[in-house]
């Protein structure tokens, strides 16, 4: 590792080497999921050799991209397709991945210099730009859908003609989403892990941030596994097991940690209109197909199951456990307020980045010679967080069972990691 006095800005030799393969692998590993996730959904029966240009704009949206679609049928009828949605099983993997390969030349010490550090991300930022910007430009397409797929099915009864779709990632939104996303992934890499190195000036923020931080990383990647044994189990004995996957493969967190906010008393928004729909729960797609714009909360879901009611229970367990685990890594003698604290804000923001990455938009609609919509050949989706609420309850859970956790945490009497910058120095 180059020491901090011959590292530049800009990272020396071995920086850009290690920054180039934690891009690789990240890539890869997206690639790899949705290339799956796109064969289970059915994308491999597309006509034109669209698959893997299909595979490279679901790495793009998972990368923080931006898609545009499109569509037409003849010179008679026009199609509106508008689509926002994040797959984050495929941005989960790659985060991961390329977070894990990012860190892991910078453990070892407690304290590096800001220029060392950036040395390190620039080419991380750098090489994932230019490896998003090549799927960007590989992510277009053209072809023509037979009157009879299933996701246009009338239309060619209605112009006698086959309808076209197509979609192109919008490389400037791209590029600039991708920034965001990698920059982000850098601080929330640093933030969770102990063994990274911090500037002298915020090692003191270390006992703070990162045990909670940590704890709340695991509290979602717990509700993830527990998605996946939930879906596997789902495949393996109702049927549909390759549509049951392809949720897996490709938003299986969108669904997972959206049942992690409504556990703990949030409020989502939404509907399904027309034949088109996301494959979701029956009791949440009956909530969502409800005259008007519905309320998604654990209320609303029991009314339909009263098996829903076990989200709070599975919140409560698992969140309490979260405190517990925050507690335990921090150093002894932090006061169970200040756990509360530290635990309350780290998991309000982290639904509150589950509520800005895990909302859906989708729409379909079709005009004849310019003029209104044909109708039942349109459909829209659609499920949005209420803020105030589903943030504010987040961190009032965080904040008791950051107290409750402290307290349960005594007996273990484990004196939690003591950062060398704090220990006293020997007379």
């Amino acid at each position: 590792m180059s020491s901090p006095s011959t590292t530049t800005a800009f990272g020396g030799a071995k920086s850009w080497r290690d920054g180039l393969a934690a891009v690789l692998a990240g890539f890869a590993v997206m690639f790899a999921v949705a290339a799956a996730g796109a064969a289970c959904a059915g994308a491999g029966g597309l006509p034109d050799g669209a698959y893997p240009r299909v595979v490279a704009a679901v790495v793009v949206l998972a990368a923080g991209g931006s898609v545009d679609a499109s569509g037409g049928v003849g010179s008679l009828a026009g199609a509106a397709l508008d689509l926002s949605v994040l797959p984050l099983s495929v941005g989960l993997a790659g985060a991961l991945t390329a977070g894990c390969a990012f860190l892991r030349p910078l453990r070892g010490r407690a304290v590096a210099g800001p220029r060392e550090l950036l040395g390190r991300a620039v080419p991380l930022i750098a090489f994932w730009l230019l490896a998003l910007l090549g799927t960007g430009l590989a992510a277009r397409q053209s072809f023509a859908l037979s009157p009879g797929d299933s996701l246009l099915p009338d239309i060619g009864k209605l112009t006698d003609s086959s309808p076209t779709v197509g979609f192109e990632a919008d490389l400037p939104a791209t590029l600039l989403g991708g920034l965001a996303w990698i920059v982000g992934l850098s601080v929330v890499s640093l933030l969770v892990s102990r063994r990274a190195p911090l500037p002298a000036a915020l090692v003191r923020f270390h006992t703070a941030v990162r045990p909670a931080a940590f704890a709340t990383l695991v509290l979602l990647l717990a509700y993830v596994a527990l998605g996946v044994v939930i879906g596997l189990v789902v495949a393996a004995t109702r049927g549909h097991a390759e549509r049951t996957l392809a949720v897996v493969l490709l938003g299986l967190p969108n669904l997972a940690w959206l049942a992690l906010s409504v556990g703990l008393g949030g409020v989502w928004e939404g509907r399904v209109e027309g034949p088109f729909g996301l494959p979701l729960p029956h009791a949440l797609d009956q909530v969502l197909r409800g005259p008007g714009r519905s309320t998604v909360d654990v209320s609303s879901l029991a009314e339909r199951d009263s098996r829903w009611w076990w989200l709070v229970v599975v919140a409560a367990v698992l969140l309490l456990g979260t405190g517990v685990l925050a507690a335990v890594r921090s150093p002894a003698g932090i006061r169970p307020w200040r756990h509360a604290l530290h635990l309350g804000v780290a998991l309000a923001l982290a639904v509150l980045t589950i509520c800005l990455l895990a909302g859906v938009r989708a729409g379909f609609g079709l005009s004849l010679l310019g003029i209104g919509d044909v109708g039942g050949l349109g459909g829209r989706v659609e499920l949005t967080p209420v803020l105030w609420r589903t943030v504010g309850l987040a961190l009032l859970w965080g904040a008791v069972t950051g107290y409750l956790g402290a307290l349960l945490a005594r007996p273990l009497r484990h004196r939690g990691p003591v950062d060398r910058a704090e220990r006293p120095a020997r007379p």
